[in-house]
Order: structure tokens, then sequence, then C-alpha cells
């Protein structure tokens, strides 16, 4: 069994395309990457925030569909977005966030890391997580940010999810993508690698409704695969264990392989390459919309169609 090499990115639902630049950009400080389409439906933003290159595991991006409904929290959905921050900065944070009017949560314990929780602009669960983990992950500061480099987001730390049936999940995540089983803690269960950022903490839910997407939740979570040959692998795997996987799909900054886990969240396998720089110079990452090279001919059309953008302001998220 080859397992997954941990978290690639995970990919939302927000409203506005401006509001989810201005806080993601704005508040939190993470740079926007990729400014370019849902290649599935091309009228709409695919926005990337990441760190200063773009490294996988640090990428959270959206699709801003902002004509939807808010989700259906229930069994079946990842419910909340993990990021990692430096030691010894959420007190920092948690005073950020309430000078832009951000909700927040008290400061909690989860298996031995220190948790902020907090809602994004669009509503969407975040928690602000000080690891208590050993694990080592790229990360490249971001000169522009307005947040100083020593109190950055480092990246994606995992995510949550509500499941009806735990148990076929287990066995799904840990025989097919090699997650490891980490512990429990106050009604959730850690799955995670060693090695490799990327948790899912998962929770049992039986007497939950069957969660829906919406404005304000999580789309999918990706799992990074080395290479073409290490994604094929995996997906036999996946197929063994009785997912029903996509044929690869090109991205054009990466492969994807798509599926749902036994309890229904959207699961992703991405190739950690050939990434966002093969297409714009690394140090004006996101400041163009890019179009893969299949969709140049329809530029005029898709640009009619998109809200102009302009640069990230903050002040503009406070509610």
């Amino acid at each position: 069994m080859e397992p997954v090499r941990g978290v690639h990115h995970i990919t939302a639902i927000a409203g506005p395309a401006q509001e989810n630049l201005d806080f993601y950009a704005g508040v939190l400080g993470m740079r926007l990457v990729k400014k370019s389409i849902n290649q599935d439906d091309p009228g709409t933003y695919h926005l990337f925030y990441a760190d200063a290159e773009g490294h996988p595991g640090t990428d959270l991006t959206f699709f801003p569909w902002a004509q939807m409904a808010p989700p259906r929290i229930g069994h079946g959905l990842a419910v909340e977005v993990a990021l990692e921050v430096p030691a010894g900065t959420l007190a920092w944070w948690r005073d950020r966030l309430k000078h832009y009017g951000v909700a927040t949560g008290s400061i909690e314990s989860r298996f031995g890391d220190t948790v902020l929780p907090a809602t994004d602009v669009h509503g969407m669960r975040l928690a602000l997580v000080e690891s208590g983990r050993n694990v080592s992950r790229p990360f490249t500061p971001w000169d522009e940010s307005p947040v100083e480099q020593t109190h950055q987001i480092r990246g994606l730390y995992g995510a949550q999810v509500w499941e009806r049936d735990p148990a076929g999940t287990e066995e799904f995540m840990t025989t097919a993508l090699g997650f490891e089983r980490i512990g429990t803690d106050n009604g959730l269960t850690r799955y995670g690698f060693h090695d490799h950022p990327g948790i899912v903490d998962v929770r049992a839910a039986p007497d939950a409704r069957r969660g829906a997407w919406g404005v304000g939740s999580v789309h999918h979570l990706a799992w990074a695969v080395e290479d073409d040959e290490h994604q094929l692998r995996v997906r036999a795997q996946v197929e063994a264990a009785g997912g029903r996987a996509t044929e690869v799909i090109d991205r054009f900054w990466f492969k994807s392989v798509y599926f749902k886990e036994p309890g229904g969240v959207l699961f992703e396998l991405a190739t950690e390459g050939p990434g966002f720089a093969v297409d714009e110079n690394p140090e004006h990452l996101g400041e163009s919309l890019v179009l893969p090279p299949w969709y140049e001919p329809s530029r005029a059309r898709i640009e009619a169609v998109l809200p102009p953008l302009h640069a990230p302001s903050p002040q503009e998220v406070s509610k």
C-alpha cells in the first residue's frame, strides 16, 4: 500500500469574490498565488491562496458562487478548515481578527494543539492552530503580506469532517490512502501522517441530517501524490477499496483524480507538480487572470462575465 503525501490543498465555496480576497489576503495575509477560473464552470473564479511560492500543503482555494444558499451542516461534509500558525501567535491572531470584526471562539486544546476557532467572512468555520506535532513543512514567507513574517499562516493543518458511520471512512482512509489513526479527543478521532502535514478529524454524527454544499462550506479535500505514476497507483488503491474514481484530469498546474470516501466527502488526488510558477513569473503570481491554454481562445468571453477584482482592503470585511 502506498500512502498519499499529506494534504495538497483544500477547496471551499465563497460568496462575492472581492470579499473573499479582502479576508484571505487582506486580513489573514495569505498570498493570492493564482487568479484563474473554475475549469468546470468557467464563468466563476478559482482563487488560490498560499505561502509566497504556493507550496503544496499551503494552498486554500475558493469557488466564489455567491448565488448559492448557505450550506446544510451535517454528515458527509467537511465542516471546518484548520490553518497552522507559528507557536505563540494565537493571542496576536485573536486580537487581529477581533479588530476586523471576525467572530472567534475561546482558545482551546485539541490533541495537544492550541486552537482558536473562527468564522470567515462568508460563514465558513476556521481553526487557527499552534501545532503540537513535530512535522516539518515547506513554507516561504510573503514579503508583501500585511501580516509580519513571524506571524504568517504556515499552511493547511487539516479539516474536520462529520460522518454518519465513521467506521467505513476509517477503513477507507487507512487502506486506500495510507492515513494513520493518531488518537481520540473530545468526540473526535484524528487521522494523519507522521512525516507529512495534513490531518482529518472525524466526528461521528449519526443523528445529524445529511450535509450539503453552500456558501461558506468546504467543497473538497485534496491529498498530495508525488507524480503521475504515484497518482495512478493510489487511484488503483481507491478503486480496490470500493471508491469510484474519475479518470486523471489535467488542471495544468497539477493533475487531479476525484472520488468520494464512503461517507460522502469529496476527495481528490493532486500531483505536486508542475506548480503555479509554470506559467507566471514567481514574483508576480496571482496578479493577472491566468487561464489554462485550452481556455485562452475564450478569454474575452470569460473576462466579460467575471467581476473585477481590486487589491485587497481588509477594512471592507468588517461587519
